[in-house]
């Protein structure tokens, strides 16, 4: 018997990339998975796909309920959903740190606020945040970004402390560049895509994008039973980037 069977997980951001990724990998060891998202018709193949707004309160709460409804429980939180931004602290209006706030941050803080009564009755309670390597690692042009994945890690560090004792693990992942969609979007409008992507690649020291199925493997670890003395932890899957300075190639 996989570790998942019988528990029900929601992941946001679950219709493509690392949240896609990370739903299929749930499902395939046993766990019921609720994939929201605002376009749910990606969703993976097992798992329910609910529409879900997340910087809109009621649209998490009715998502959160129709998960209940359908499934009697809910066990791992993986607040996956997020998007991106390019720029220096010059570069992006006021509108856009909100917005990039109300996703990124809040809206993890609002399918974690949605979900936990019901975590705290079960025995297997876990939610895994996703970070990004820009938490820890300064990276040119991505002020905004970096400050809103910031925030995720210290999210998870105070909601791990407030909710250990009642039976809840929270942990978050740091991805380094990874081949999504946002990240293949950026690539598409770059004045020479080959060029930026040879540059993305050698940025991590491990010389390549990591992928989104390794980015899940590791949030799969952290929901999972068997990680049940991790709590707080932030797991980098990002090559090398955050902490290894390796000589250039000869």
């Amino acid at each position: 018997m996989s570790e998942f069977s019988g528990l029900v997980a929601i992941v946001t951001g679950g219709g493509s990339g690392i949240g896609a990724a990370t739903a299929r990998e749930l499902t395939t060891r046993g766990a019921r998975v609720a994939a929201f998202d605002l376009d749910p018709s990606g969703a993976p193949e097992g798992t329910l796909g609910i529409k879900a707004d997340v910087t809109d309160d009621e649209s998490v709460r009715t998502a959160v309920g129709q998960v209940v409804e359908a499934f009697g429980r809910i066990d791992v939180v993986v607040n996956n959903a997020g998007i991106g931004a390019q720029g220096t602290v010059e570069d992006n209006p006021d509108d856009q740190w909100h917005k990039v706030f109300d996703v990124n941050v809040m809206g993890a803080v609002r399918v974690s606020r949605a979900t936990l009564p019901y975590l705290r009755e079960s025995p297997a309670a876990a939610i895994v945040n996703v970070a990004s390597v820009a938490a820890t690692t300064g990276i040119p042009q991505r002020a905004l970004y970096s400050t809103t994945k910031g925030a995720v890690q210290s999210l998870t560090l105070a909601m791990a402390a407030d909710h250990l004792r009642e039976g809840i693990r929270v942990n978050c992942v740091n991805p380094g560049t990874a081949a999504t969609p946002w990240v293949q979007r950026l690539l598409d409008a770059a004045p020479d895509p080959e060029a930026e992507r040879a540059a993305l690649d050698a940025r991590q020291p491990h010389g390549r994008l990591v992928s989104a199925e390794e980015v899940a493997l590791a949030i799969v670890y952290l929901a999972g039973p068997s990680s049940g003395s991790t709590a707080g932890t932030a797991l980098a899957v990002d090559g090398g980037m955050a902490t290894l300075r390796l000589r250039p190639k000869d």
